[in-house]
């Protein structure tokens, strides 16, 4: 029933919002993630260390990626060819370069709304859009609970999940044994904030992702004269008549927007949580910076990943397969040695204990949304939040991915539609920052700019 419904969903809702949100976006700004493309590096310049009100753009960015890169990257991947073909990655390709325009104008609605909370951060997010940029008092209650549920249990579920079945796989060590080692770890790290967090992540992130991309860049140079026919197999599959009179394409579709979603989160509303926390000069160049992490996770690291399984023998179309992560180190161990099954096992455990940590955070941010909430509120949080780890790391794949993907789904529509009805304000925000660009000044925004917007006085001068 629960498969049955989270299909319904993403196949006549979800999708369709998803690209007419999108493509809208991405049509009235112009192609603006392809235009401002080499913009969205430039607004890393602004500093790599948080001032005394918020992290700076780089800080952002690599909590933002410390989100997205995990569990999606490496087991997801996998997850989307296993149930829909190679052709899934180019839908995962599609999703991700329309969501590169849709995250760009979250985040940026994010920070333009946000709230300063008196201490040495900013606070804000979909909830705080709907709330102070549409005048929503019913919505923003609704996508607090969605998004704690989503992010607190079900993206979490899915990154202990490969975790310990990874770790299962690489190092014969029970899932349930690997579970425990996780619950008490985590439970050490949730206690941090989001300054910790940042200082983590902004080390530990750079280092796993240039790691994991180097493996896969010696991968395929040596591989390089049978990456063409992998390429060619992706969009074979995509578009191929075999595929359309047999229903692949469609079960491509599908496996791609959900594990794209799932991945780069573009559209979802979780990653503007953490964007409205940088300080910076514009709305718009944070949204720029956030941008470039869905080209990162989706565009480049889900592809990499696509091509290593591609690559091997470990995949068989039409045949039983390995499941999630499982089949990914199969696929390294055969190009590199058994080692590398370890390695990618160790890869994941990094990307997914950042994940994690990052999945909390977001789901004490909905809870702060409640100005009455009671003191205990956040550590019974984190106290469920352990437990669901406790949990996912013996339970089966189909639990778990359909489980996340029912919340992420419902998530996802309620952000889109608030997305929908603020795209104008979202217009003006780039028309502002583009007017400014051509003047040859580095753009600020000022309050005055939307004086009919409710606007913090505390976040913007």
């Amino acid at each position: 029933m629960l498969a049955t419904v989270t299909d319904w969903l993403w196949s006549y809702v979800l999708i369709v919002a998803l690209l007419a949100v999108g493509i809208r976006l991405t049509v009235t700004a112009r192609f603006v993630q392809i235009r401002l493309f080499k913009d969205m590096f430039k607004g890393l310049a602004s500093g790599f260390s948080a001032t005394d009100k918020g992290l700076s753009s780089f800080q952002s960015l690599v909590v933002s990626v410390a989100g997205r890169v995990g569990g999606g990257n490496i087991a997801g991947v996998a997850v989307a060819i296993t149930l829909g073909g190679p052709g899934a990655l180019f839908w995962m390709w599609l999703i991700a370069l329309i969501g590169m325009a849709t995250s760009l104008f979250e985040c940026a609605l994010a920070q333009l709304y946000k709230q300063s909370d008196g201490s040495e951060t900013y606070r804000g997010g979909p909830a705080y859009f709907m709330h102070f940029g549409l005048g929503w008092r019913v919505m923003p209650v609704i996508y607090s609970g969605l998004l704690l549920i989503t992010v607190g249990f079900g993206f979490n579920a899915v990154q202990t999940y490969s975790v310990t079945n990874s770790i299962e796989s690489a190092f014969a060590i029970p899932t349930w044994q690997s579970g425990i080692v996780l619950t008490a770890a985590m439970a050490i790290i949730l206690f941090g904030g989001i300054r910790r967090l940042a200082a983590v992540s902004q080390v530990i992130v750079p280092v796993m992702v240039t790691g994991y991309f180097a493996l896969a860049v010696g991968i395929l140079i040596a591989n390089i004269s049978e990456v063409p026919a992998a390429l060619a197999l992706i969009f074979k599959s995509a578009f191929g008549l075999e595929q359309m009179v047999g229903g692949g394409v469609a079960a491509a579709i599908m496996q791609g927007a959900r594990r794209g979603l799932f991945s780069n989160e573009a559209g979802l509303g979780t990653i503007p949580n953490v964007a409205a926390t940088a300080d910076v000069e514009h709305p718009i160049s944070q949204g720029l910076v956030q941008s470039l992490s869905v080209f990162i996770d989706t565009i480049v690291l889900c592809t990499c990943t696509a091509l290593i399984i591609l690559l091997s023998s470990a995949y068989q179309p039409d045949a039983i397969n390995p499941q999630g992560v499982v089949l990914t180190q199969l696929a390294v161990a055969e190009q590199i040695g058994g080692w590398g099954e370890s390695l990618v096992s160790i890869f994941l455990v990094l990307f997914a204990t950042t994940t994690i940590a990052y999945n909390c955070y977001l789901g004490e941010n909905s809870i702060a949304y409640f100005a009455n909430r009671p003191a205990w509120a956040i550590p019974a949080f984190r106290i469920a939040v352990l437990v669901m780890i406790a949990w996912a790391s013996v339970q089966d794949l189909g639990t778990v991915f359909s489980s996340s993907d029912l919340t992420m789904a419902l998530l996802a529509i309620t952000n889109l539609l608030a997305l929908w009805y603020l795209a104008p304000v979202g217009m003006k925000l780039l028309r502002d920052y583009e007017s400014q660009l051509r003047g040859g000044v580095s753009p600020v925004f000022k309050r005055e700019t939307l004086p009919d917007e409710k606007i913090d006085e505390g976040s913007w001068s």
